[in-house]
């Protein structure tokens, strides 16, 4: 038996997790240059990022000779005033994704399951999977969480439960009053992980206060990111909001320094740089119109999204992929979450969501 295959047979049976094609990727295979490709594919901010944080994290440059401060002091104190919980509430993480993976790494074990939705975020199957746990995907509706459905599959053995808010990547929306129920309904040594990475970009008439359940709801994790709205993607910082006792044990299972100086100073200086969100929110408002309307124009069929990316059904999606590749757009395919025929476009500026959509036209008719 080789030294391979003495790993465990739950971790040899995980297919990596595939991110979207970087710029300079598709650059080398096709000749362009890279500031003549654009990347569509993993829901950036195509404003870059905040000038706060980017202020903030240029003026500690200086001390990067230093381990970043463990606890996180600082980024805790102000997102402990941003939405006023005490900072032993708070988990930081390498990105949100690091996050769910501590939270499956706490609550889960070969003797366990852990319930998510089909078409949900494909690191929560990735998270469980690794834990040796049983996963339990329940079929989506409308492409998105049924939430009666997740409560009826909880197991005996089911001690996590994963919700993403609006999802990904479908982009449905669960409103306020069903997560309530649902809270209510869930026993009370079951986690709930409300994966809330794109919240910020929710409009003003279905935003809902999830840190307020907190009190209610010992059991709930609710996570976030500095990757989108924010423009942090590559820093790789995000955070968790949980009862203390809670977010103690996922603290346990954190690697040390598990977010970097750049990473805690620029989200300081981006969670103090309101204006940027709210120019981001509105950008990616007039976007999402422009693509949407793009789309309709092409007689494609889309599922409505509240997120900063829409998906989009075209049939031979690997085709039209290549065909956009081949043009210099790149999306994302979505063959990887049992979605063959559909892709995902993240929502640029105006002259990337145009070269999309014309690139697109060109490609369906190849």
């Amino acid at each position: 038996m080789s030294l391979a295959e003495r790993a465990p047979a739950h971790v040899r049976g995980i297919s990596p997790y595939v991110p979207g094609k970087p710029l300079e990727a598709l650059a080398r295979e096709t000749g362009l240059r890279t500031q003549d490709v654009i990347k569509l594919a993993s829901n950036e901010n195509p404003l870059g990022m905040s000038p706060g944080a980017r202020a903030a994290m240029e003026s500690a440059l200086g001390e990067l000779q230093r381990y970043p401060d463990g606890g996180g002091f600082a980024l805790k104190a102000e997102l402990a005033r941003a939405h006023g919980v005490p900072p032993e509430a708070i988990v930081l993480g390498n990105g949100s994704g690091d996050v769910l993976e501590l939270a499956a790494r706490a609550f889960l074990a070969p003797d366990a399951s852990a319930v998510c939705s089909q078409y949900a975020f494909a690191v929560y199957p990735l998270a469980v999977m690794a834990t040796g746990a049983r996963l339990i995907e329940v079929p989506a509706r409308a492409w998105g969480h049924d939430i009666a459905a997740l409560g009826d599959a909880i197991a005996a053995d089911t001690r996590v439960v994963f919700i993403a808010n609006p999802n990904n990547p479908t982009g449905t929306f669960l409103p306020a009053a069903l997560i309530e129920a649902f809270l209510a309904r869930v026993p009370g040594d079951v986690l709930v992980v409300l994966d809330e990475a794109y919240v910020e970009y929710l409009p003003d008439e279905v935003r809902y206060d999830s840190v307020a359940w907190l009190a209610r709801h010992p059991n709930l994790l609710v996570t976030r990111t500095f990757s989108k709205i924010h423009g942090l993607a590559g820093l790789r910082v995000g955070y968790a909001l949980a009862h203390p006792d809670v977010a103690a044990l996922l603290d346990r299972v954190r690697q040390p320094f598990n977010v970097n100086v750049l990473a805690q100073v620029a989200a300081c200086g981006a969670l103090a740089d309101t204006a940027f969100v709210a120019r981001s929110r509105a950008a990616n408002r007039e976007g999402m119109r422009q693509i949407v309307a793009g789309l309709d124009a092409l007689n494609l069929r889309h599922i409505p999204s509240l997120g900063n990316f829409v998906s989009f059904h075209v049939g031979d999606a690997a085709r039209v992929d290549a065909a956009l590749q081949r043009r210099g757009v790149i999306v994302r395919p979505l063959a990887s979450y049992a979605m063959p025929a559909w892709l995902r476009v993240t929502v640029g500026s105006p002259g990337e969501n145009a070269r999309f959509l014309d690139a697109l036209e060109r490609a369906l008719k190849e």
